[in-house]
């Protein structure tokens, strides 16, 4: 017991020095020292370089094609399938994926107390109150493109690093610079500048619904990641998959009553798959694989590789956009994305230096 005491701090330790949350909110600060994917001397020479090239692109074009594919997934405007049961199926993919690196860490490590599934009613109670907020985040995410088109969702997903980092300083009692306050005023306003419409009545291009969504999405992605932040703290040592996969039981099973709730005659009469098509299903791969993305680019490759590609998939949403909807890239938009841009780069590096 005293073994695992001490082992139980130093990986505290270790996890304090690094916080990192994936595209959907969920920490990640442990999966470097976790994740089954690659090996420690992987990350230099050669395989260094290329190992950061790849997860790069990866992480850019999945962020990028994100609000994309759900835009491109309406016809007529309009959802032809359940939203939550491809809410379900995101959660059902990434817990299959999780057992697939749980797997593999079993083989080549055996199993062990960090990494065993089975689990005490203690530990799991903790999983149901993020699993949740994820569930309704999620969900949101396909109805507020009913106010706002897909490049203004990557510009206002930006919020919830104002909400997180509020968050972490109120929960978690973490301090935050100078740097990183002046950050959330810059982000504010990269958000407000690339939503004004001056060949309009409306100052903003977005409605006051589409803000409040933005604004709820946030605050429910920054409690659920920094309530996550302190499950991992709270057992450092656990395996990241073994996490995982019962965060994700648990947003099945909300997916499941939200099905009931929502859309069970439809899912009855019509089918669990009805009206899915072939974009459908690269949504929902591409939401599942989003968050390995993350996990490689810290395994591989660093922050600000992170930030980088944050950065890019604004601008290729934008562009992309005006080619498959239409979209006006106007002036204020690439200023407001510049300024995005550079609040994120700032929150970034503008952490407080660990006092050793």
């Amino acid at each position: 017991m005293e073994y695992r005491r001490v082992k139980d701090q130093e990986s505290y330790d270790a996890i304090s020095q690094k916080d990192i949350e994936s595209p959907d909110g969920r920490s990640l600060s442990s999966t470097a020292a976790t994740s089954p994917l690659g090996t420690a001397g992987g990350s230099k020479g050669k395989n260094s370089w290329k190992q950061k090239s790849i997860v790069t692109i990866a992480l850019t074009l999945l962020t990028s094609s994100q609000a994309i594919l759900i835009v491109w997934s309406k016809r007529a405007g309009k959802y032809e399938y359940s939203v939550t049961t491809a809410n379900f199926s995101v959660e059902a993919l990434k817990c299959l994926l999780s057992l697939l690196a749980l797997y593999r860490t079993w083989n080549s490590q055996g199993v062990t107390e960090d990494n065993r599934l089975s689990t005490s009613f203690d530990e799991v109670s903790v999983y149901p109150i993020p699993a949740a907020l994820y569930m309704v985040k999620n969900l949101l995410q396909y109805y507020i493109f009913a106010y706002v088109d897909a490049p203004a969702y990557q510009i206002l997903k930006n919020l919830n690093i104002i909400s997180t980092g509020v968050l972490y300083r109120i929960i978690l009692k973490k301090k935050l610079s100078e740097i990183q306050w002046a950050a959330f005023i810059l982000l504010c306003a990269g958000c407000t500048t690339a939503q004004l419409n001056p060949s309009s009545d409306h100052v903003l291009q977005t409605p006051i619904q589409g803000w409040m969504m933005a604004i709820v999405m946030a605050l429910l992605s920054g409690f659920a990641g920094v309530y996550t932040e302190a499950i991992i703290k709270k057992s450092p040592s656990r395996n990241i998959n073994v996490q995982n996969f019962w965060l994700y039981i648990f947003g099945m099973l909300f997916n499941l009553v939200a099905i009931c709730v929502q859309d069970f005659d439809a899912v009855m009469n019509k089918g669990f798959f009805h009206g899915y098509s072939f974009i459908t299903l690269l949504m929902i791969l591409n939401h599942a694989l989003s968050g390995i993305a993350v996990s490689m680019v810290m395994k591989y490759a660093d922050n600000i590789v992170k930030v980088y590609s944050t950065s890019v998939a604004m601008l290729l949403t934008a562009i992309v956009s005006v080619f498959l909807f239409g979209f006006n890239l106007s002036l204020a938009f690439f200023l407001g994305s510049t300024v995005v841009s550079i609040s994120v780069y700032l929150h970034s590096v503008g952490k407080p230096q660990q006092q050793k």
